[in-house]
């Protein structure tokens, strides 16, 4: 019998990719991924710009006219001063008063509000993890409160008449503080506001520096304490190194919010700051809507729109480095 070899085909090979429709390819996948994220960007943009854009430009167009009631209900078309409202803003020794207050309240705020949340965010890597649930909860509760209630609250609280804190201080030996003024002061008028900007800014720093701690390698610490460093050591060499680019981007976005201040001072001195309690963003909203005077008061926003720009700039630079290094 004759032996009958069987053979098995295999598969032809496919066919080998022409480099020129590899590149093609590549390039056209290269153009498609480069336009994505525009495109899906785009509406966000365009939502910025609408809600955004038209009021920043039509308050930077009063800022270079004279518009006042007589323009506004006599029919009067707003008369171009040019750069006038800035001139008279800016040769205002009252300008400078109130800048020196607002810088001031900003950069105190910003320190008290960053240290206790870090201290806060500290505190919550140390605690059993049923308390550090209920810190944040409490923390999101106290971050949802809107500014104006949380501000009528302490308002209430030290209150000349019936405030709580009047009582309880008055209840100490040989203090009275009955009918107690809190604002007749300055300096105590600005700590109630400023305790006011800490207290609802602690949440977000704690909560945002809590997340940050937990990617310290806790290699590092353990091999810290092994070395013979101390508990401050180990926080200054090890851990705020790597929380140094979230500290960055926290502290900035405080100094934009606060710089900003309104509710809080507007509420507390019911609607009629006085002039020790005023700062860029009541002085200019007093001026335009209080005196009729809305370039004058444009004017005052804008400057302070620029006087921001830098931090936004120092803001971004550093999104952009952090972005880099992932």
């Amino acid at each position: 019998m004759k032996r009958q070899m069987s053979v098995v085909d295999s598969p032809p090979a496919p066919p080998a990719t022409a480099p020129a429709a590899a590149d093609a390819g590549r390039k056209r996948r290269r153009t498609t991924g480069g336009r994505a994220p525009y495109v899906l960007v785009l509406p966000s943009l365009l939502l910025l710009a609408a809600l955004l854009g038209y009021p920043l430009v039509r308050m930077g167009v009063l800022s270079f006219q004279q518009l006042g009631l007589r323009q506004l209900f006599g029919n009067l078309p707003p008369e171009n001063v040019g750069l006038d409202n800035y001139t008279r803003v800016l040769n205002d020794p009252v300008f400078y008063q109130v800048l020196a207050r607002t810088v001031a309240f900003t950069v105190v705020s910003v320190v008290l509000t960053v240290l206790l949340g870090l201290g806060v965010a500290l505190l919550m890597r140390r605690v059993w993890w049923p308390v550090r649930i209920i810190m944040i909860v409490a923390m999101m509760f106290v971050w949802a409160v809107p500014q104006l209630v949380a501000t009528q609250t302490f308002r209430w609280l030290v209150d000349s008449d019936f405030g709580v804190l009047n009582w309880l201080i008055d209840r100490l030996p040989g203090v009275d503080f009955a009918n107690h003024s809190w604002f007749a002061d300055p300096i105590q008028g600005w700590s109630v506001i400023t305790t006011i900007v800490v207290w609802a800014g602690i949440p977000f720093i704690a909560i945002t520096l809590n997340a940050g701690l937990t990617q310290v390698p806790k290699e590092l610490l353990e091999a810290a304490m092994i070395d013979g460093a101390s508990a401050w050591q180990a926080l200054r060499r090890v851990t705020l190194p790597i929380l140094k680019p979230l500290l960055v981007i926290v502290t900035t976005l405080s100094v934009i919010w606060n710089f900003g201040l309104f509710t809080q001072v507007w509420a507390v001195r019911n609607g009629r700051p006085e002039a020790e309690y005023q700062v860029l963003a009541t002085w200019s909203y007093s001026l335009a809507f209080k005196n009729n005077n809305y370039g004058l008061g444009s004017a005052i926003a804008i400057i302070s729109v620029l006087l921001m720009l830098g931090v936004m700039v120092f803001y971004m630079r550093q999104m952009f480095k952090i972005g880099d290094v992932d």
